[in-house]
């Protein structure tokens, strides 16, 4: 099967081992998009009062958090404030353990789904 159709599987369900990484995905991504709310009003909540920080509207909240969320944040402000620095480091530990999880989650699908294939017949032992 190609690699679309390995998509498509994935987005139907079309095996157990399918919908297990289905599953998984969509946790993933749920949980990260809750953070990225919570995020956001928890670092606008804890910095736009400080004249120092770079968080003094909504978008830009949102904006930083979402960034952190992605680890690709170098060149934005830090925040000022000890309850911010702790949500972002709090951020950069749950981004990391997305990118770590997704990685296992697809090591372990790609295992699972080549002994499937194997068993139906599909592929050689090898």
């Amino acid at each position: 099967m190609t690699g679309m159709g390995e998509v498509g599987m994935v987005v139907r369900g079309g095996s157990p081992t399918h919908r297990i990484l289905r599953s998984r995905l969509t946790f993933l991504v749920l949980a990260t998009l809750a953070l990225d709310v919570v995020g956001t009003f928890a670092i606008y909540a804890l910095e736009h009062a400080d004249r120092r920080s770079g968080f003094h509207d909504w978008g830009g909240a949102l904006f930083w958090v979402s960034t952190q969320l992605t680890t690709v944040s170098s060149q934005l402000p830090n925040p000022v404030t000890t309850g911010g620095r702790v949500l972002d480091v709090g951020l950069q530990v749950w981004a990391v353990t997305v990118v770590a999880t997704l990685a296992a989650s697809l090591a372990s699908f790609f295992r699972a789904r080549h002994q499937e294939q194997i068993a139906a017949g599909e592929l050689g032992a090898g």
